[in-house]
């Protein structure tokens, strides 16, 4: 479906991927550089095997358990482990490390991002592989900020658990409710409004909400132009502000849900005609897994 929407946006490509979660553990996707950091010389690797290094040594120190190590590509890893203290503390301590970014940090979520197109990034990650119940993706021209993998979408709801986001459209009002939350004693990992959503709606549901009410309200509280898709562990959402400028396309059939911002991306995994239709202006859809 991304393949299909790259004259979209070809600098950048982001999955978030929701697998199959064990209670008691957390799945850590993370990065020590940037992917055109590696062209630079020996140093570099050298650089990058002494961050992993001091990633693992913190992890040991709070007392994480590393249950598998994957390499994912030379400068980014996918950790399982079994951690049972305070998130935020843990993924502060390892971003402590110079260069070193985590991209998510969950029991089911798994965040994917780098530079290229949908096929670059999903081969260069050995995404085929992978089995789950649900997942959002992005692709991306950079406009008003860098092409690098910070930038990218989806955007992950630091530290909060399995809750990601990807977004068209634009907040009028970000800095005003980034400094508000910013207040609560959130941090924020980038400029984009995205990521915004993101956390907004984590801080919701952390005070209590559902997942649909917290979308619910941001329809309300959130000023702009704006379409947007969330995921947690056992949801998928989508919302639209009330003037509905950005665009959307949904397909719900009895055991698939498909929704795009053009109809050619719904149409790319059906080999036989289906029905479509754009959500209202102002609508909010959640869909719940049963797996």
């Amino acid at each position: 479906m991304l393949q299909s929407l790259k004259h979209r946006g070809p600098d950048s490509t982001g999955f978030a991927l929701y697998g199959k979660p064990k209670s008691d553990e957390l799945v850590m996707r993370f990065k020590v550089a940037e992917q055109e950091e590696m062209n630079k010389g020996f140093d570099i690797h050298d650089q990058v095997k002494q961050r992993k290094a001091e990633v693992n040594r913190r992890l040991e120190e709070l007392g994480a358990k590393i249950v598998e190590e994957e390499p994912a590509t030379e400068y980014a890893f996918r950790y399982r482990m079994k951690y049972d203290g305070d998130r935020r503390k843990l993924a502060d301590y390892i971003e402590d490390v110079d260069g070193a970014e985590i991209l998510s940090l969950g029991h089911g979520l798994e965040l994917i991002k780098d530079l290229g197109d949908a096929g670059r990034v999903a081969n260069q990650y050995s995404l085929s592989s992978f089995s789950g119940t649900h997942a959002i993706g992005h692709t991306r021209m950079a406009t008003e900020s860098d092409v690098d993998i910070r930038s990218a979408h989806p955007y992950w709801a630091y530290p909060f658990a399995d809750v990601s986001v990807v977004h068209n459209g634009q907040l009028t009002n970000y800095w005003n409710g980034r400094r508000a939350l910013e207040r609560r004693g959130h941090r924020f990992m980038s400029n984009c409004d995205s990521e915004l959503i993101a956390v907004y709606l984590a801080d919701k549901m952390e005070q209590g909400a559902e997942l649909e009410d917290a979308m619910r309200d941001s329809i309300e509280e959130l000023d702009g132009v704006f379409t947007y898709l969330v995921a947690t562990s056992d949801s998928l959402g989508m919302a639209k502000d009330t003037m509905a400028a950005k665009p959307m396309v949904l397909y719900e059939g009895d055991d698939f849900i498909g929704l795009a911002s053009e109809e050619v991306a719904i149409r790319s995994v059906f080999p036989h005609e289906i029905n479509t239709f754009d959500p209202y202006e102002g609508e909010v859809r959640v869909w719940k897994s049963h797996a």
